[in-house]
């Protein structure tokens, strides 16, 4: 619905960036339906790195963030802040996943 009310508009674009790698699922199925291939027409990049993520067709790109680190790191700052203390959080860096759903665009 959002990538059909984008192509709507009729705005030259090369690339699209989606919130979760669900809703970039949803987008390339948008594309598709309009006849866009990704990457050929449209690079799509998603976030979560999702399993479903790299048996998508094509498999997607997407930025990957630790789910597991993020709450191993919300239960240390918890237990921290029980005890009375300051906690330290460091969340983990994310990291870019390039998959088949992004080409380099040439100039």
């Amino acid at each position: 619905l959002a990538v059909s009310r984008l192509l709507e508009r009729d705005q030259h674009f090369t690339a699209l960036f989606a919130s979760n790698d669900q809703m970039a699922i949803g987008a390339c199925l948008g594309l598709h339906r309009r006849n866009l291939r990704v990457p050929d027409d449209v690079s799509l990049v998603g976030f979560d790195d999702l399993i479903m993520a790299r048996y998508a067709m094509p498999p997607l790109t997407t930025v990957r963030q630790s789910v597991y680190e993020i709450g191993a790191e919300a239960a240390t700052a918890m237990l921290s802040l029980l005890r009375g203390n300051r906690p330290e959080v460091q969340l983990p860096a994310p990291a870019l996943v390039v998959r088949e759903s992004t080409r380099r665009m040439l100039r």
